[in-house]
């Protein structure tokens, strides 16, 4: 009631959307910024008092320097981002002492390994050209394991860094290269048109927690209400797009906002991020199980070798927790 009340009140009142404070918030481009789309929409972010203004980011490492010189208050990021910036492991040196931290879940696994037509398994992938982000953060290291489980050593083929999950899916369909990781629901536009995935990230190294809300200690301590309100925002949309009684509405949101997905590719990606194990987390609950995966593979790849076993030392769900009450 307290929410609809603000909704109405924002409606009615044009002057008291000058209350709200405002988030900037940094992502990668493409569906999984369903949740935002509808918390804007649907006047949730403003209910909770909040205007959230989404940037999409080129890569990673664009992200979180931007992040931490203040640009942006919240990112949309991995896990593994967190976790490698705090530990020194990113994959560029950062001007001064990060102090990322995650604070609610995002996207659990749905995480693919997609080729090209024609490359049928991760044997056919020696000697071949991988897109990636960035070498030593993000999905590389999911990579490499998937690759290591296939029988490739790291010699056996090159990384290259070609951008985010968006850039990485146009550069595999203009044939720049063999295979790359991408996210759901980038993978469904390849598949339709033959591209070949060739692993589950889940399936072949366990839980894994993908994308989640990462913001700087120092900036969500002086915005606690701020920060609240975009997790109360945001888990809102979450509920409503979990409703299958929303569907249709929620593939128009999803299209108005990707006017190049079809009728049906918005429908598969409905079904890939709300219809299944994995995808969109409910409450938007960071998965524990998953994050120590995370950890067991920065331990493993991450330079310089450090033995990584503590999740809660990246992750502080006391703003989370405040939001759901």
């Amino acid at each position: 009631m307290r929410r609809l009340a603000a909704v109405l009140l924002v409606a009615l009142c044009p002057g008291v959307a000058a209350a709200l404070e405002t988030v900037q918030v940094i992502v990668f481009p493409g569906g999984f910024n369903w949740p935002l789309w509808v918390a804007q929409e649907k006047g949730l972010f403003a209910a909770n008092g909040v205007e959230v203004r989404i940037t999409p980011t080129p890569n990673s490492v664009f992200q979180v320097e931007s992040l931490l010189a203040g640009k942006f208050d919240v990112a949309l990021s991995t896990f593994d981002n967190v976790v490698a910036y705090q530990e020194g492991q990113g994959e560029v040196q950062l001007a001064a002492a990060p102090d990322l931290f995650a604070f609610m879940g995002g996207q659990y696994g749905a995480v693919r390994l997609v080729a090209q037509p024609g490359l049928d398994s991760i044997a056919a992938l020696k000697g071949r050209s991988l897109a990636v982000d960035a070498a030593t953060t993000g999905y590389a290291f999911v990579l490499k394991k998937i690759l290591a489980q296939g029988g490739l050593g790291e010699g056996d083929y090159t990384l290259e860094r070609l951008g985010g999950t968006a850039a990485r899916a146009e550069a595999l369909m203009q044939g720049r290269t063999a295979a790359t990781i991408l996210t759901s629901p980038l993978e469904i536009v390849p598949e339709s048109r033959g591209y070949r995935r060739l692993a589950n990230a889940v399936d072949a190294i366990g839980p894994y927690q993908a994308v989640l809300g990462v913001a700087r200690r120092s900036w969500a301590k002086d915005h606690e209400a701020a920060l609240v309100g975009y997790v109360r925002g945001y888990v809102a949309a979450l509920d409503w797009l979990f409703d299958a009684r929303n569907r249709e509405e929620a593939v128009a949101t999803y299209r108005r906002n990707l006017p190049q997905a079809s009728e049906a590719a918005a429908q598969k990606a409905w079904e890939a991020l709300l219809g299944g194990t994995e995808g969109f987390q409910r409450k938007g609950k960071i998965d524990a199980r998953g994050a120590r995966t995370v950890l067991e593979l920065r331990s493993e790849y991450g330079r310089p070798p450090k033995t990584l076993d503590d999740p809660s030392k990246y992750i502080d769900e006391s703003y989370y927790e405040k939001a759901l009450r």
